[in-house]
């Protein structure tokens, strides 16, 4: 439905998440991937979603004064935000454990955020999902760890992967925006364009 009345577009995913990249074949849209290294370095006074929508304008900057009028180019982050911090990506075995272990018994919130860029406009869409993780064992965290390597994942977890079957309890909001995407988001938005 997207592809036809966006036919005219070129859209850029400008993220190397395979996540991101399936939701948009899902949608069924032509896109092409274009990534530039982007230093994440966001201010400490910012919190939760600021983080997010920080992260995202910026990504979508170092592609600024290269888009052409018939190019829409989307750029996103996601955290995990829990007790007033912001969980990114593990950098190791040790550090996603124990991320895992402060999210063990305890609810967090997932912020993603969509910046979207086309004949000069920027807009973000963000979205907050509440997540619950019932009380995980360090065996069962050691498992997925070594299993799965969730060293790509905010949070240090795939909420589609096994840990995700069987650790949460609970989710507030759009499921998608677990995985890093607002897909209903997003696809309105562009629906409107």
């Amino acid at each position: 439905m997207l592809k036809k009345k966006l036919s005219k577009y070129r859209i850029i995913l400008a993220s190397g998440s395979p996540r991101r990249q399936q939701f948009f074949k899902d949608l069924d849209l032509n896109f092409e991937i274009r990534i530039k290294e982007v230093e994440e370095v966001y201010p400490n006074h910012l919190v939760a979603q600021e983080i997010t929508d920080y992260l995202a304008i910026l990504k979508s900057k170092a592609f600024e004064h290269e888009l052409t009028d018939n190019e829409i180019l989307i750029t996103s982050d996601t955290i995990v935000w829990h007790q007033n911090k912001a969980l990114g990506k593990p950098i190791d075995f040790d550090d996603a454990f124990q991320m895992l272990q402060k999210l063990s018994d305890n609810t967090h919130e997932v912020i993603t955020s969509v910046c979207i860029r086309y004949k000069g406009k920027t807009t973000v869409i963000s979205e907050t999902t509440k997540v619950s993780f019932r009380s995980l064992s360090a065996e069962e965290i050691t498992y997925y760890i070594e299993k799965y390597k969730p060293f790509d994942k905010a949070g240090s977890y795939g909420i589609q992967e096994w840990l995700g079957y069987v650790g949460v309890s609970k989710i507030e909001g759009s499921y998608p925006n677990v995985m890093g995407l607002p897909v209903d988001k997003v696809y309105q938005f562009l629906n409107q364009l």
